[in-house]
């Protein structure tokens, strides 16, 4: 599942990383978003990017491009 099949108020937990977006993992990793990371959906942008996300006790936003990087599952 990607990021952008959650809606606002879903939980998410981080399972990894999108095979085509080697370019973002490590930035995506620096930010906190390491497997096992849970998460919940803060609030999309009106066309969808980006998205704001609050995880370890901070809101972070990202951009669409960036997002569907990261494999989650509903929690």
């Amino acid at each position: 599942m990607h990021m952008k099949d959650l809606k606002v108020g879903d939980f998410g937990k981080v399972v990894g990383f999108d095979k085509s977006g080697k370019a973002y993992r490590k930035r995506l990793l620096a930010m906190g978003l390491t497997p096992g990371t849970e998460f919940s959906v803060t609030r999309f942008a009106p066309m969808g990017d980006p998205v704001e996300i609050k995880l370890r006790g901070f809101s972070l936003t990202l951009r669409k491009n960036e997002a569907d990087v990261l494999l989650v599952e509903k929690i």
